[in-house]
Protein backbone atom coordinates (compact mmCIF):
# COMPACT_ATOMS: atom_id res chain seq x y z
CA UNK A 1 0.00 0.00 0.00
CA UNK A 2 1.33 3.48 -0.86
CA UNK A 3 1.64 6.38 1.50
CA UNK A 4 -1.44 8.50 2.12
CA UNK A 5 -1.50 11.81 0.28
CA UNK A 6 -2.98 13.77 3.17
CA UNK A 7 -1.59 14.69 6.56
CA UNK A 8 -2.08 12.40 9.55
CA UNK A 9 -2.68 13.38 13.19
CA UNK A 10 -1.81 11.12 16.11
CA UNK A 11 -3.95 12.39 18.98
CA UNK A 12 -3.15 11.98 22.64
CA UNK A 13 -6.16 11.08 24.78
CA UNK A 14 -5.88 12.14 28.45
CA UNK A 15 -5.72 15.91 28.80
CA UNK A 16 -6.07 16.39 25.04
CA UNK A 17 -9.16 14.85 23.44
CA UNK A 18 -10.45 13.81 26.87
CA UNK A 19 -10.73 16.70 29.37
CA UNK A 20 -10.03 14.75 32.55
CA UNK A 21 -8.01 17.24 34.59
CA UNK A 22 -10.29 17.00 37.63
CA UNK A 23 -10.05 13.21 37.74
CA UNK A 24 -6.27 13.34 37.22
CA UNK A 25 -5.58 15.76 40.08
CA UNK A 26 -7.97 13.90 42.38
CA UNK A 27 -6.30 10.57 41.60
CA UNK A 28 -2.85 12.09 42.06
CA UNK A 29 -3.75 13.44 45.49
CA UNK A 30 -5.31 10.11 46.46
CA UNK A 31 -2.00 8.45 45.54
CA UNK A 32 -0.03 11.05 47.50
CA UNK A 33 -2.19 10.46 50.56
CA UNK A 34 -1.03 6.84 50.62
CA UNK A 35 2.50 8.11 51.41
CA UNK A 36 1.36 10.87 53.73
CA UNK A 37 2.07 13.64 51.22
CA UNK A 38 0.04 16.83 51.22
CA UNK A 39 -2.41 17.44 48.40
CA UNK A 40 -1.30 19.67 45.53
CA UNK A 41 -3.24 22.07 43.35
CA UNK A 42 -3.79 21.75 39.61
CA UNK A 43 -1.39 24.65 39.09
CA UNK A 44 1.32 22.86 41.08
CA UNK A 45 0.64 19.66 39.16
CA UNK A 46 0.97 21.39 35.79
CA UNK A 47 4.24 23.02 36.87
CA UNK A 48 5.86 19.86 38.27
CA UNK A 49 4.42 17.01 36.19
CA UNK A 50 6.86 15.07 34.02
CA UNK A 51 7.32 11.65 32.41
CA UNK A 52 8.26 9.02 33.43
CA UNK A 53 5.81 9.44 36.31
CA UNK A 54 8.17 8.17 39.07
CA UNK A 55 10.32 11.24 38.28
CA UNK A 56 7.27 13.41 38.98
CA UNK A 57 6.89 11.75 42.37
CA UNK A 58 10.62 12.29 42.98
CA UNK A 59 10.12 16.04 42.61
CA UNK A 60 7.64 15.92 45.47
CA UNK A 61 9.26 13.28 47.68
CA UNK A 62 12.82 14.46 47.22
CA UNK A 63 13.67 10.91 46.13
CA UNK A 64 12.39 8.24 43.80
CA UNK A 65 9.62 6.13 45.35
CA UNK A 66 10.59 2.59 46.25
CA UNK A 67 9.13 -0.23 44.16
CA UNK A 68 6.62 -0.95 46.92
CA UNK A 69 5.60 2.72 47.19
CA UNK A 70 5.24 3.00 43.42
CA UNK A 71 2.97 -0.04 43.29
CA UNK A 72 0.72 1.37 46.02
CA UNK A 73 0.56 4.84 44.46
CA UNK A 74 0.01 3.52 40.95
CA UNK A 75 -2.80 1.19 42.05
CA UNK A 76 -4.44 3.96 44.08
CA UNK A 77 -4.19 6.43 41.21
CA UNK A 78 -5.82 4.10 38.69
CA UNK A 79 -8.55 2.99 41.07
CA UNK A 80 -9.53 6.58 41.89
CA UNK A 81 -9.26 7.68 38.26
CA UNK A 82 -11.50 4.87 37.03
CA UNK A 83 -14.16 5.83 39.58
CA UNK A 84 -14.10 9.54 38.69
CA UNK A 85 -13.47 9.62 34.95
CA UNK A 86 -17.22 9.14 34.40
CA UNK A 87 -17.74 12.80 35.31
CA UNK A 88 -15.38 13.94 32.53
CA UNK A 89 -16.11 14.60 28.87
CA UNK A 90 -14.46 15.43 25.58
CA UNK A 91 -12.61 18.72 25.28
CA UNK A 92 -14.77 21.48 23.84
CA UNK A 93 -15.02 21.32 20.06
CA UNK A 94 -13.42 17.88 19.68
CA UNK A 95 -16.34 16.21 17.89
CA UNK A 96 -16.44 18.92 15.21
CA UNK A 97 -12.65 18.94 14.72
CA UNK A 98 -12.55 15.17 14.20
CA UNK A 99 -15.34 15.30 11.64
CA UNK A 100 -13.75 18.19 9.74
CA UNK A 101 -10.32 16.57 9.57
CA UNK A 102 -11.74 13.27 8.35
CA UNK A 103 -14.12 14.94 5.88
CA UNK A 104 -11.14 16.66 4.29
CA UNK A 105 -9.79 13.21 3.37
CA UNK A 106 -7.10 13.15 6.02
CA UNK A 107 -6.48 10.39 8.55
CA UNK A 108 -6.10 10.38 12.33
CA UNK A 109 -5.41 7.93 15.13
CA UNK A 110 -5.09 7.83 18.91
CA UNK A 111 -2.07 6.79 20.92
CA UNK A 112 -2.47 7.01 24.68
CA UNK A 113 -0.55 5.90 27.74
CA UNK A 114 -3.89 4.98 29.26
CA UNK A 115 -4.39 1.21 29.39
CA UNK A 116 -5.56 -0.18 26.03
CA UNK A 117 -8.39 -2.29 27.46
CA UNK A 118 -9.82 0.77 29.24
CA UNK A 119 -9.19 3.22 26.42
CA UNK A 120 -10.98 1.49 23.55
CA UNK A 121 -14.43 1.21 25.18
CA UNK A 122 -14.11 4.78 26.49
CA UNK A 123 -13.47 6.14 22.99
CA UNK A 124 -16.28 3.98 21.63
CA UNK A 125 -18.63 5.24 24.32
CA UNK A 126 -18.23 8.81 23.10
CA UNK A 127 -19.25 7.75 19.59
CA UNK A 128 -16.04 8.96 17.94
CA UNK A 129 -14.25 5.67 17.20
CA UNK A 130 -15.19 5.77 13.51
CA UNK A 131 -13.02 8.84 12.95
CA UNK A 132 -9.77 6.98 13.70
CA UNK A 133 -7.90 4.45 11.59
CA UNK A 134 -6.30 3.06 14.77
CA UNK A 135 -6.75 3.42 18.54
CA UNK A 136 -3.88 2.25 20.73
CA UNK A 137 -3.56 2.44 24.49
CA UNK A 138 -0.65 1.42 26.67
CA UNK A 139 0.26 -2.23 26.90
CA UNK A 140 2.48 -3.39 29.74
CA UNK A 141 3.24 -1.58 33.02
CA UNK A 142 2.54 2.13 33.48
CA UNK A 143 5.10 4.78 34.26
CA UNK A 144 7.25 4.74 31.13
CA UNK A 145 7.76 6.97 28.10
CA UNK A 146 5.54 7.14 25.02
CA UNK A 147 8.40 6.86 22.51
CA UNK A 148 8.49 3.04 22.27
CA UNK A 149 4.71 2.89 22.00
CA UNK A 150 4.85 5.48 19.22
CA UNK A 151 7.27 3.30 17.25
CA UNK A 152 4.79 0.43 17.34
CA UNK A 153 1.84 2.70 16.60
CA UNK A 154 3.41 4.32 13.53
CA UNK A 155 4.76 0.96 12.41
CA UNK A 156 1.21 -0.42 12.36
CA UNK A 157 0.01 2.47 10.17
CA UNK A 158 1.53 1.19 6.94
CA UNK A 159 -0.17 3.82 4.77
CA UNK A 160 0.93 6.82 6.87
CA UNK A 161 4.08 8.81 6.17
CA UNK A 162 5.83 9.84 9.44
CA UNK A 163 7.13 12.97 7.71
CA UNK A 164 3.53 14.13 7.19
CA UNK A 165 2.40 13.05 10.66
CA UNK A 166 1.80 15.45 13.53
CA UNK A 167 1.34 14.36 17.15
CA UNK A 168 -1.04 16.56 19.16
CA UNK A 169 -0.74 16.18 22.92
CA UNK A 170 -0.53 18.02 26.22
CA UNK A 171 2.83 16.76 27.50
CA UNK A 172 6.48 17.17 26.62
CA UNK A 173 6.66 13.39 26.24
CA UNK A 174 4.29 13.63 23.25
CA UNK A 175 6.84 15.78 21.44
CA UNK A 176 9.69 13.44 22.40
CA UNK A 177 7.72 10.48 21.04
CA UNK A 178 6.96 12.34 17.81
CA UNK A 179 10.58 13.24 17.18
CA UNK A 180 11.56 9.64 17.93
CA UNK A 181 9.70 8.46 14.80
CA UNK A 182 10.43 11.41 12.54
CA UNK A 183 7.07 13.12 13.04
CA UNK A 184 6.21 16.68 14.13
CA UNK A 185 4.40 17.76 17.30
CA UNK A 186 2.05 20.46 18.54
CA UNK A 187 1.51 20.82 22.28
CA UNK A 188 -1.76 21.94 23.87
CA UNK A 189 -1.85 23.94 27.12
CA UNK A 190 -5.19 22.62 28.38
CA UNK A 191 -3.87 19.43 29.97
CA UNK A 192 -1.09 18.29 32.28
CA UNK A 193 1.69 20.82 31.57
CA UNK A 194 1.97 24.56 32.04
CA UNK A 195 2.64 26.71 28.98
CA UNK A 196 6.09 27.60 30.33
CA UNK A 197 7.15 23.96 30.61
CA UNK A 198 5.77 23.12 27.16
CA UNK A 199 7.56 26.04 25.52
CA UNK A 200 10.88 24.62 26.73
CA UNK A 201 10.43 21.69 24.33
CA UNK A 202 10.87 23.81 21.21
CA UNK A 203 7.75 22.82 19.26
CA UNK A 204 4.60 24.90 18.59
CA UNK A 205 2.44 25.45 21.70
CA UNK A 206 -1.24 26.40 21.41
CA UNK A 207 -4.13 27.12 23.74
CA UNK A 208 -6.95 25.41 21.83
CA UNK A 209 -7.31 22.20 19.86
CA UNK A 210 -8.62 24.22 16.93
CA UNK A 211 -5.29 26.02 16.82
CA UNK A 212 -3.52 22.67 17.16
CA UNK A 213 -5.25 21.26 14.10
CA UNK A 214 -4.50 24.39 12.06
CA UNK A 215 -0.85 24.15 13.06
CA UNK A 216 -0.78 20.43 12.24
CA UNK A 217 -2.12 21.17 8.77
CA UNK A 218 0.64 23.74 8.24
CA UNK A 219 3.40 21.47 9.53
CA UNK A 220 2.32 18.52 7.40
CA UNK A 221 1.84 20.51 4.20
Amino acid sequence: MGKLVGAHIVWDWNGTLFHDNDAIIGATNAAFAELGLEAITMEQYRTLYCVPVPKFYERLLGRLPTDAEWEVMDETFHRYYTEHRVTCGLTEGVAELLVEWRSAGRSQSILSMYGHDELVPLVRGFGIEEHFIRVDGRTGPSGGSKAEHMVRHIGALASVDPARTVVIGDAADDAVAALHVGARAVLYTGGSHSRASLEEVGVPVVDTLGEAVAEAERLAA
